[in-house]
């Protein structure tokens, strides 16, 4: 991870070298980035909604901000976002969003985080409105369980390729007291290495791409006649009902230490069997599914009822970044297909999208309507107040 702080957004962005060159230079790049940022917290989610922005506000940006040429242009907002460097930009904003979301950390606590130990998963999202032009786009993101906040990102050309890019997301962070969640595809022992090694744990699910470890967590609880004694000293189980979106749902978590000393897998302490069983109220189909895992955190640092926790909050990534930049932010929508320009908008995306939850903002479209209302409100949310 970068190891420069940034108090703003603003400041992180400035920090990011302009690829112009010098002759013809109008505007400030800080001014260009910012404007986007900006437009961005306001609902402008796409090149020509962002040049819209600026340029319905353009007497009011001139007048506050004291901008000697103006706003920029529709054409200059698309190039500044079709050549800047895109890992610099997402190395910038990931110094931002961790420094802002430490404190955050400090304030607030959610399901999925233990005392001493903070949940942040692991999982990618193809920019499908590339497809059509023959592209492929592939984002992969960290992002923190109790806030929804994306702590880094890196993109990769398809999905096959997330394994290789999380060795990279992961790079030179500080883990410890984090447990990292994954799914199937990212089941690996040099990912579940490389957390133990940088001072984290993981929760990691197991399927058949890796048979032999998935049949022996799953002969373990199919065969094996639990006594009372070994409840209490290798196996637990904690059960939870639910009702919402139309459906009852009851989860039975079972977990057992007795296989940490026999399975050939870096650090695994406890192995899981999760049974869910969905029931549609309307119609009263009923359907059953049972799903593995293993962690590396100790019985004594999370018990049954604990590590059900922290493997619902991994759904945070999927219901509070994926899902909103869908639909919120029009992501797959977007028809931006030149140069770096789609990483790039997904980056400011994700930076925004932060903002609002580092605010505090449970809506993200209630956040947008705030903003949007507000000139200095939106100029104060990036952080800038003006240029000289």
């Amino acid at each position: 991870m970068d190891t420069c702080e940034y108090n703003t957004l603003s400041a992180a962005l400035a920090d990011i070298a302009d690829p112009r060159k010098q002759r013809g230079k109008r505007h400030a790049w800080i001014v260009i980035l910012t404007l986007i940022a900006a437009a961005m917290s306001n609902g402008a989610c796409s090149e020509k909604a962002i040049a819209r922005w600026v340029g319905v506000r353009r007497k009011e940006l001139t007048e506050r901000l004291k901008l000697a040429h103006g706003v920029p242009s529709a054409s200059t907002l698309r190039r500044a976002l079709q050549t800047i460097s895109v890992e610099t930009l997402e190395a910038r904003l990931s110094a931002f969003v961790s420094k802002a979301e430490v404190t955050l950390a400090q304030e607030t606590a959610a399901e999925g985080d233990l005392p001493g130990l903070q949940g942040q998963s692991i999982d990618g999202k193809t920019v499908r409105g590339l497809r059509r032009y023959g592209r492929s786009l592939h984002l992969v993101s960290l992002v923190r369980h109790s806030s929804g906040v994306v702590l880094n990102q890196v993109a990769v050309s398809d999905k096959s390729n997330e394994i290789t890019a999380v060795p990279q997301l992961l790079a030179k962070r500080d883990l410890t007291g984090t447990v990292t969640t994954m799914d199937a595809l990212l089941t690996q022992r040099n990912l579940c290495q490389q957390i133990l090694d940088q001072g984290g744990h993981y929760l990691v699910v197991v399927k058949r791409n890796h048979p032999s470890l998935y049949d022996d967590i799953a002969l373990l609880f199919e065969g094996h006649p639990w006594t009372l004694q070994e409840k209490t000293r290798e196996y637990q189980s904690v059960r939870a009902c639910q009702k919402q979106h139309g459906r009852i749902e009851i989860r039975l978590l079972e977990t057992s230490t007795s296989l940490a000393d026999y399975l050939d897998w870096p650090g695994v302490s406890q192995v899981m069997r999760r049974h869910s069983q969905r029931t549609i109220i309307s119609s009263g189909k009923t359907t059953n599914k049972i799903t593995y895992a293993i962690t590396s955190l100790p019985l004594q640092q999370a018990n049954a009822d604990q590590l059900a926790a922290i493997w619902r909050a991994h759904w945070t990534i999927e219901n509070q970044v994926h899902y909103v930049r869908d639909v919120t932010f029009a992501e797959d929508a977007c028809h931006v297909r030149t140069g770096r320009a789609p990483q790039a908008l997904a980056a400011f995306r994700n930076a925004v999208l932060s903002l609002f939850r580092l605010n505090r903002w449970r809506s993200i479209p209630d956040a947008i309507d705030f903003y949007r209302a507000s000139l200095d409100h939106t100029l104060k949310l990036v952080g800038f107040s003006g240029y000289t």
